[in-house]
């Protein structure tokens, strides 16, 4: 519910509390305060925001000295429009409760704040479901408990899990923020402009180029032969490696994409003592520095392909965006229908050997979207609160190599 009247500033011991946006004449900005209650099982914010890297894909940002995310969130009464979203312990009730301030509007609609509320729950998993697995999981690892973990930290919206597990495909992560980052900055580009023939096109390709191979590594593969349109897609070899649960390419495709510079406009992080998180400088936290919500299926949808490959430097990645959204705006592909069959959980079991299970039923369906290989479809099964597979592609065999 939304609070009546704002509660006193609070600082947690040992951290700096981060200023709130400010309108241009100093005074505070227009902001609306919801409280999400919370369940029984243990909760901890930052475990729960810093347990995967979605959290540093754009437009999310995690303040540690504060404890708190911000990002855009849309508005139920109209799709096109964001605000300004700042979750944080519920500084009266911290063990019970969190506090979503609504930055840039006065007021909010019983529907709008209804909106907001279930967005926050789904990137934090906070439904009772959610609860369910939890306490089961910290049940079995007391440690787990005590620190707060067992949630994997989503996006607010199935189709951005998507969209972002494909932009985690054979590259290095630096590139992948990069990808997210140019994404969000041109949803505000088209949010602002009349058309995308107006807009310029101010990202240039990040250009991919091999790692140096060393002499033990039996890999000949000239990149531009490897990574043609037809091989980007996932390795289908791996179908032949179930008995492994290792959704990944065969040891012999150890090409590596790499990025060749990093983006003077990505946020720089630096880890903060004491937190387990990195994050985005405090004194951007405002509503002027904010870089654009994620796009919709509606948004990317008529956009041309080559077009945003170029000005996001998303490479092949661009065309397999682009179809999903037109798949999702023409009806052919309905993540709520996906996220239906999510909650109806019918496990393997001896007696229903012949009745697939959700899991398997979900993983068929993600199949038939084009470009979802077993990497993407196990990351987006992932997110979905299902750990069957595990997601590996060249760059995490890479880590894996330096580590055996």
């Amino acid at each position: 519910a939304a609070l009546e009247s704002p509660p006193p500033a609070y600082s947690l011991p040992g951290t700096q509390e981060t200023a709130m946006p400010t309108t241009p004449e100093g005074g505070p900005a227009a902001r609306v305060e919801l409280e999400l209650p919370l369940g029984a099982a243990p909760f901890d914010l930052e475990a729960a925001v810093c347990s995967h890297g979605l959290f540093m894909m754009a437009p999310n940002r995690w303040d540690p000295a504060s404890r708190a995310l911000l990002r855009p969130l849309r508005l139920a009464s109209d799709r096109s429009r964001s605000l300004l979203a700042r979750v944080s312990r519920h500084p009266a009730r911290p063990s019970r409760a969190l506090l979503v301030s609504v930055l840039g509007a006065d007021a909010l609609s019983p529907l709008d704040q209804d909106c907001i509320l279930e967005q926050v729950r789904r990137m934090l998993r906070l439904s009772e479901e959610d609860g369910r697995v939890v306490a089961e999981f910290q049940a079995m690892h007391a440690a787990a408990r005590e620190a707060g973990f067992g949630r994997i930290f989503r996006s607010p919206t199935l189709f951005e899990d998507m969209v972002k597990c494909i932009l985690l495909c054979n590259c290095q992560w630096t590139r992948t923020l990069s990808m997210a980052t140019a994404l969000c900055e041109l949803q505000l580009e088209l949010k602002c402009s009349a058309g995308t023939e107006d807009l310029q096109l101010r990202t240039p390709p990040i250009r991919e180029h091999k790692r140096k191979r060393s002499k033990n590594q039996n890999v000949r593969v000239k990149l531009e032969k490897k990574f043609t349109e037809l091989e980007c897609l996932e390795d289908p070899r791996v179908e032949t490696a179930q008995d492994t649960r290792v959704a990944t390419g065969t040891s012999d495709v150890i090409t590596h994409l790499e990025a060749d510079e990093k983006l003077a406009s990505l946020p720089q992080v630096a880890p903060e003592t004491g937190s387990v998180c990195q994050s985005f400088d405090s004194s951007e936290l405002s509503l002027e520095g904010c870089i654009g919500d994620f796009p919709t299926p509606e948004e990317l949808a008529n956009l041309d392909e080559d077009f945003l490959a170029k000005r996001c430097g998303l490479g092949y990645r661009a065309e397999r965006i682009v179809l999903l959204a037109r798949s999702i705006v023409e009806g052919k592909v309905c993540p709520q229908n996906l996220e239906e069959m999510q909650k109806m959980s019918l496990p393997a079991t001896e007696e229903l050997s012949t009745i697939p299970s959700t899991y398997e039923r979900l993983n068929n369906e993600l199949t038939t979207i084009s470009g979802f290989g077993p990497f993407t479809r196990a990351n987006v099964l992932m997110c979905m609160g299902f750990f069957h597979m595990i997601p590996a592609d060249t760059e995490t065999i890479r880590h894996l190599k330096q580590v055996s």
